[in-house]
């Protein structure tokens, strides 16, 4: 399944990636530089500069040359040296990107390697040192900054990839029980609808659902039912005339005070004035 056609599931999901920089460093490496056959438990990503090396991801052969980014994923058997003695210059990090209880590049079937556009090598050079800086920085505020740039060098590698990305084969089982939960919980958010109901429709135990939306969403299910009926709420107020009674009943509200409270600790504001600041009267 292509990636570009994602579901609304995975936005939700996507909202909650998490990423953490283990190392990141500017090497020119020597002859010496090589390990064979392992299996880490981060991801990598480099950025290569200069040299000759050569690299085996999931028993393929790659030498990478200057000009092309790789992404060598967690949990995949990998080896990799230097093959000869003209120095491999790269730029390199370590990190996990995480979404729930699960790698990011667990659910997507990424390029391995990709030519980076000449227009965008400044720039992506640009930002992999500004991370090395960041790493050696132990300041609180160079962590924050830290993360910022990691996920935008993420974006930009799935921005380039993104005409390839795929959903992982062994994923496909869960992606069509989430767009079956997700459409579920669209189809019955006028309705007071609770979690054994849920769980019977999907055929999980309700303890197992739970985990489950733990797992892929960070939240409990009743936690996302909320969420969803939120969204549906600012979806109706900035684009219908609807009153605003009517909205708290479509999205199963049927007492209008405990909708406007729950939509004010979502919004921060109440139903008439997120209406108002959307451009409606």
């Amino acid at each position: 399944m292509p990636f570009n056609q994602n579901p609304d599931f995975l936005s939700e999901m996507i909202q909650h990636l998490q990423v953490h920089l283990g190392e990141a460093y500017y090497t020119e490496c020597s002859p010496q530089w090589r390990e064979i056959d392992y299996v880490p438990s981060h991801n990598k990503f480099y950025l290569i500069c200069g040299g000759d090396g050569w690299l085996r991801i999931d028993g393929k052969d790659y030498q990478p040359v200057p000009g092309q980014l790789v992404h060598m994923p967690a949990h995949v058997l990998q080896s990799y040296s230097a093959v000869n003695d003209r120095p491999y210059a790269k730029y390199w990090c370590h990190f996990t990107a995480t979404m729930g209880g699960m790698d990011l590049f667990q659910w997507l079937d990424a390029p391995y390697i990709l030519d980076v556009p000449a227009s965008r090598m400044d720039h992506l050079k640009s930002l992999f040192g500004e991370l090395v800086d960041l790493y050696q920085d132990r300041s609180y505020l160079a962590r924050i900054r830290e993360k910022a740039i990691l996920l935008e060098i993420v974006a930009c590698f799935l921005t380039e990839s993104n005409t390839h990305l795929r959903f992982m084969p062994g994923r496909l089982g869960d992606i069509e029980r989430l767009k079956q939960i997700e459409a579920f919980i669209n189809d019955h958010l006028s309705e007071a609808l609770t979690l054994e109901q849920l769980a019977k429709h999907v055929h999980l135990h309700p303890n197992y659902l739970v985990r489950y939306f733990n797992k892929h969403f960070a939240v409990s299910p009743l936690k996302y039912l909320s969420s969803k009926r939120m969204q549906k709420a600012k979806s109706l107020l900035g684009s219908t005339d609807l009153p605003v009674k009517e909205i708290a009943e479509r999205v199963g509200y049927p007492d209008t005070n405990h909708f406007a409270k729950a939509f004010r600790k979502e919004a921060s504001c109440s139903p008439t004035e997120y209406r108002l600041r959307a451009g409606r009267s």
